[in-house]
């Protein structure tokens, strides 16, 4: 059989064949919805269901006064006792060991494009909410961070080569929308220099192309959906992509907009970085800041530094450390050590 993609007709994979069966046997098919083979109740984990009650209160101002397991069978993730595939996917404690496909990979590229070289290479497992927050935090460990000196302020402007809104709701959008029908799939997420490319497995749902779906939507998976909006990690139910373009509209370097693309078994979204060469030194530069030059002085004292020493000294955080530690390597003033846990940083000489 064959599939058409826009003017292209090609063979259709297996995967594509096994989906479109199950399309025509059952057009009220949500994988979220159906029962998760092999699990138990013991698999959820509780305490990520308290917590998800927290947030709820700190973002709605409402307690839950229901028991965990009447929040879970309102939410669509648990029915007659049976743990469902969307209540795995957000409340599991090893999600992975029952759904494989629920995966994220990033690899961050030293070029423009794909090469057998590459920086890093990272797989991240866990709940869905883990799994946003685990590839954002890493993505944003990863990119340059700016200066702005604004007149009439002390403090300078820090800005981002990405806009961050839309680096977290492109894996959000990624993670609630994907086909988990998909068996060896997984959400690959490739860094390049000036790039960041998102694929998705699965093709846009019916009705759905890279040119309306800005202004028309369509839920794969309900059940993810409604639970990541209770908490806020998706702000507005079917809004996600109109944001993403705002975000990068506003952003004050005016990078290249989106571009998203349905390729057939993925969907694969590119956020371009804002140049940050073309802006005037005196206006935008790339410089030390207090926390940097306060790591210097701490290394000619003691001879090196690691990162949670420099969280120490400059009472910041883990990302923050890093992403300045990175800076000071790039700019040779302090040169990287070690491997894993052993890692530290001493003067470059």
């Amino acid at each position: 059989m064959f599939i058409r993609i826009g003017k292209n007709t090609k063979p259709m994979s297996r995967n594509e064949y096994e989906r479109l069966l199950i399309k025509r046997s059952r057009t009220d098919v949500r994988y979220d919805r159906e029962e998760c083979a092999g699990a138990k109740l013991k698999d959820i984990d509780w305490l990520k269901v308290k917590w998800f009650k927290s947030v709820y209160k700190d973002y709605s101002g409402k307690a839950v006064s229901s028991s965990d397991e009447k929040l879970l069978a309102g939410l669509g993730c648990i029915k007659g006792g049976r743990v469902l595939n969307g209540g795995m996917l957000l409340f599991g404690k090893q999600p992975e060991k029952f759904i494989p496909q629920n995966q994220i990979t990033i690899v961050r590229y030293p070029g423009e494009s794909v090469s057998d070289r590459y920086l890093d290479i990272k797989d991240f497992y866990g709940s869905l909410f883990d799994l946003i927050d685990k590839a954002d935090d890493y993505i944003k460990e990863h990119i340059q961070i700016a200066s702005r000196l604004i007149p009439g302020q002390i403090p300078r402007e820090e800005i981002p080569e990405y806009p961050l809104y839309a680096i977290r709701e492109l894996i959000v959008n990624a993670v609630a929308h994907r086909d988990y029908f998909i068996s060896g799939s997984r959400i690959i997420i490739k860094m390049f220099k000036g790039k960041i490319e998102y694929s998705s497995p699965g093709g846009l749902p019916e009705g759905i192309t890279p040119k309306n779906m800005i202004n028309k939507q369509s839920s794969r998976n309900p059940t993810l959906v409604k639970a990541l909006n209770r908490v806020k990690y998706i702000e507005a139910i079917g809004d996600g992509i109109n944001r993403i373009c705002d975000a990068v509209r506003e952003h004050p370097l005016k990078p290249k907009m989106p571009l998203f693309r349905d390729v057939g078994e993925n969907v694969i979204a590119a956020l371009f970085a804002a140049d940050l060469s073309k802006i005037e030194k005196e206006e935008l530069k790339l410089e030390l800041n207090e926390r940097q030059r306060k790591a210097l002085k701490y290394v000619r004292e003691k001879g090196k530094i690691s990162n949670r020493e420099y969280q120490e000294i400059n009472k910041t955080t883990k990302i923050t450390a890093a992403r300045d530690l990175r800076s000071l390597v790039n700019q040779k003033k302090l040169k990287k050590m070690g491997k894993g846990r052993s890692i530290h940083y001493m003067l470059f000489q």
